[in-house]
């Protein structure tokens, strides 16, 4: 990799290389327990692995995906489209830049989709929870701040929102606004508010000097309800733990109150996946978590994601955006990176360059427009001569 122009480029480039990777080694793990995937590989998975099925086309008819083999999954592709988007748009976004922009980036041009190991809609791949997106905003043509509504509650938007991170780089705050409105197009509840959630993360860990600490601080100032109790619950446990390995079952324990998923993964009750203010997505806590055990270290972080299994490759995307951006792209290894790049036949470095041009630009016009209003607010402030306006 060439160098790169700044630490914010550097940041922002191992913050998208980082989830681009973590999703890439975990998606082959994804679905199963930690015993299952050590069985199926010979112990923990350490980097790249084949599917865990060897006939992935016809072991499951409803995800017909080749997972595994260094492809990226639908995590990295919305994440990529979120990128064009705000490339396309130069500024923040919101509930109607979903609209009009990401949903056209899903359904209006194909592209090349690695688990399908075929040029395809984006649509075509991405979850039906993804798909809501389209069915709500293009087909049924709901208010944007409202389409999220009805929508099963996952990690669905939160995968993708590590942009929004980067483009509020050091402003976790405004991060977490941006992301609450943007999600709103998507989901709602406590999976709209992982989504603001991870996006502060990020945009801590962009912060120079930022720690594990730090990020897992931001979030819980900024997390309401069960997401908020649920990351200080899991991170409190795993602030006893020295490493991922032997962590799972304490790590489970700890994030099973709030988590509608059963502890059987693809057996769902009827409670799961619907709204409540108790409860939190798995996937964001247990990132939290692992960043914490590994101290930051990026790559202990991924393999902790995906060695848990379960939603792995969504975990390890979300740990390994923000291991990434805490430290800068040299910290994704190389003999990971490349592969993934090759086998999925997708630029990984190129986005992480373009949405830190976009935070550039989108920076230098908030801080115009902070200055604007500072100047039109000191002239609302200045004393009124006697008998007339200033």
């Amino acid at each position: 990799m060439t160098p790169l122009e700044d630490l914010l480029t550097d940041k922002a480039v191992g913050c998208v290389t980082g989830a681009a990777v973590g999703d890439a080694i975990g998606g082959a793990t994804e679905g199963w327990t930690p015993e299952q995937i050590r069985r199926r590989y010979g112990g923990n998975v350490t980097g790249i692995v084949p599917p865990y099925f060897e006939d992935w086309r016809n072991a499951r008819p409803i995800a017909p995906y080749h997972k595994g083999d260094g492809h990226v999954t639908d995590d990295t592709l919305m994440t990529h489209a979120l990128i064009r988007v705000y490339e396309k748009v130069g500024g923040h976004l919101d509930a109607y830049a979903a609209a009009e922009h990401l949903v056209p980036e899903m359904m209006g041009e194909k592209r090349w989709i690695p688990e399908l190991e075929a040029e395809a809609l984006p649509l075509q791949r991405v979850f039906l929870a993804e798909k809501w997106l389209v069915l709500r905003l293009h087909y049924g043509h709901v208010d944007p701040r409202e389409a999220g509504v009805g929508n099963i509650v996952n990690c669905g938007a939160a995968m993708y929102m590590a942009p929004v991170g980067v483009v509020n780089a050091a402003d976790p705050d405004g991060a977490y606004a941006e992301a609450i409105d943007l999600a709103g197009a998507h989901q709602s509840s406590y999976g709209r508010e992982a989504a603001g959630v991870l996006a502060a993360a990020v945009a801590e860990a962009m912060r120079p000097g930022a720690t594990p600490d730090s990020v897992v601080a931001t979030c819980l100032r900024l997390a309401k309800d069960g997401t908020r109790t649920a990351i200080e619950a899991v991170c409190d446990r795993a602030r006893d733990l020295d490493h991922w390995e032997g962590s799972f079952d304490a790590l489970r324990e700890a994030v099973a109150p709030y988590d509608t998923v059963a502890d059987t993964y693809r057996d769902q009750g009827l409670g799961a996946r619907r709204p409540s203010r108790l409860h939190s997505i798995e996937e964001l806590p247990l990132a939290l978590a692992f960043l914490l055990i590994a101290k930051g270290d990026y790559r202990e972080t991924v393999l902790g994601g995906v060695n848990y299994g379960r939603d792995a490759d969504s975990i390890a995307s979300m740990g390994g955006a923000i291991a990434g951006a805490l430290g800068g792209a040299g910290v994704v290894p190389s003999e990971w990176l490349d592969p993934v790049a090759e086998a999925s036949r997708i630029d990984l470095v190129a986005p992480g360059v373009s949405i830190a041009e976009v935070a550039r630009r989108v920076h230098a016009d908030d801080l115009a427009a902070r200055r604007a209003h500072e100047a039109a607010f000191a002239s609302l402030t200045r004393d009124v001569p006697a008998g007339g306006t200033a």
